[in-house]
């Protein structure tokens, strides 16, 4: 039976070993929409087998387009639908998946019909207005059903022809990614004008090389515009990156017991901005060693070593998916850290600021809440059970203080099913956790 809260060991030693995550999510999805919208077909290898990636996948059958997926061996054979959208009408289930909503809601608009998105009731919270009035400037009914500009949408489309629209870019950098990853597919091209002050910069170049991978260009013409001609995405067979953002757990559980972890198959030159959560623990006193190999990236590796002692001030708009890990990391920390400049992630799988300096503080910490960041005053640390508010990140991170507090309890462990399955696993395996009280699913 799954626990309603599952018990973190605390670590016998510092944690030493490697690690290759599981493959990027945010590469995943870009990668099978991509192909999908593509002339032939493509494998992708590598791939993420989550909730959010099945998701994704599922929504572009529905559609039409044929996905066939191997999970176990991570490879999926995507038979692109040259642009075009097969069906005419579709109902299309997202979960919790704020990429598979957004980036469908623009893949509708390339389709001639009605088609209607919905998720999970934390999913009708997310604001997606943004994106739908830029459709709508492109000619495509698009509306949202939920007060605040939240899904369920509704898209009634007769194509895209192309042209200029403009995207407020304050929210989240998935809508201009949606946009653009479209307009290879319209008849005219695109150009797209960024609104108000651009987030999660990394994850827009991260759609524009993998954009270019499949034989699309997007090209920046302005500092706030983006120009994307015709043209159409080519089939391709594709790797894909272990996942940065899961990679940040394993580096902070270095951090934070002064060990020594190697994270392999990621590099400076990896398309992931999370790779940057290395500097912010090396900045915090940690030890950080980078290994590249050119003719393989495979090879490549970041190794952390030694404890993260300092406290920092820290901007983390570039790398906002990793501020609850950097957050675990700080309560270790000999002075203050604030994390500064993140205002947009109260808007993911639940208020990444507000309920993350709620549970910070459940631990012992003195927080200090901001509109757009937090600081984090470390303080006697004390046992809790952690509210993970069905977000995988908050599960995630939190559990690392677990390594070191005894008796910390995350509920609804399973929550990590969305980006990271086999997460549980995983960290008892690195930290070398006495499992013997875990359920049977959840041991090595």
């Amino acid at each position: 039976m799954t626990p309603a809260a599952l018990p973190i060991p605390t670590a016998r030693a510092a944690v030493h070993g490697s690690i290759r995550p599981p493959g990027s999510k945010s590469i995943t999805n870009r990668a099978l929409l991509c192909a999908g919208l593509a002339e032939g077909s493509s494998t992708l290898t590598g791939a993420l087998d989550s909730q959010d990636t099945r998701v994704m996948a599922a929504g572009l059958r529905a559609l039409g387009i044929g996905v066939e997926p191997d999970w176990d061996a991570g490879r999926i054979v995507v038979h692109g639908a040259q642009g075009r959208i097969p069906a005419t009408e579709a109902t299309l289930d997202c979960a919790a998946s704020g990429t598979t909503i957004r980036f469908l809601a623009a893949v509708c608009g390339l389709g001639t019909g009605t088609y209607r998105l919905d998720g999970t009731a934390r999913m009708r919270k997310r604001p997606i207005g943004d994106l739908l009035a830029a459709l709508g400037a492109l000619g495509v009914d698009a509306r949202a059903e939920s007060e605040g500009g939240c899904p369920p949408v509704m898209i009634r489309s007769r194509g895209i022809d192309g042209g200029t629209t403009t995207i407020h870019s304050g929210t989240s950098s998935q809508f201009a990614s949606a946009l653009a990853m479209v307009a290879p597919c319209t008849s005219q091209g695109m150009e797209i004008n960024f609104e108000g002050r651009v987030v999660s910069l990394p994850y827009l170049e991260m759609t524009r090389r993998v954009m270019a991978d499949f034989g699309a260009q997007c090209r920046v013409t302005g500092p706030r515009r983006w120009s994307i001609p015709a043209g159409g995405y080519r089939g391709a067979t594709y790797a894909i990156e272990p996942d940065a953002s899961a990679a940040s757990y394993f580096l902070a559980a270095a951090a934070i017991t002064g060990g020594r972890v190697r994270v392999d198959g990621l590099s400076r030159r990896s398309m992931q901005g999370d790779v940057g959560f290395a500097d912010a623990l090396e900045r915090m006193g940690a030890s950080v060693e980078w290994s590249e190999d050119p003719r393989n990236p495979a090879a490549d590796s970041v190794t952390v070593s030694g404890r993260a002692s300092h406290g920092i001030d820290i901007d983390m708009n570039a790398i906002s998916d990793t501020v609850p890990t950097l957050g675990v990391v700080a309560l270790f920390a000999d002075g203050p850290t604030t994390i500064r400049n993140v205002a947009h992630i109260r808007d993911k799988e639940t208020d990444r600021i507000g309920d993350l300096a709620r549970e910070l503080s459940r631990l012992g910490a003195r927080v200090e809440e901001y509109p757009d960041g937090l600081s984090i005053h470390p303080a006697p640390l004390t046992a809790a059970d952690i509210v993970t508010y069905d977000d995988h990140r908050m599960a995630m991170s939190l559990a690392l203080a677990g390594l070191v507090i005894p008796g910390v309890r995350i509920l609804d462990p399973l929550c990590t099913g969305k980006t990271f399955p086999t997460y549980w696993r995983e960290l008892a395996r690195l930290a070398r956790l006495d499992t013997s009280a875990w359920p049977e699913e959840f041991i090595p």
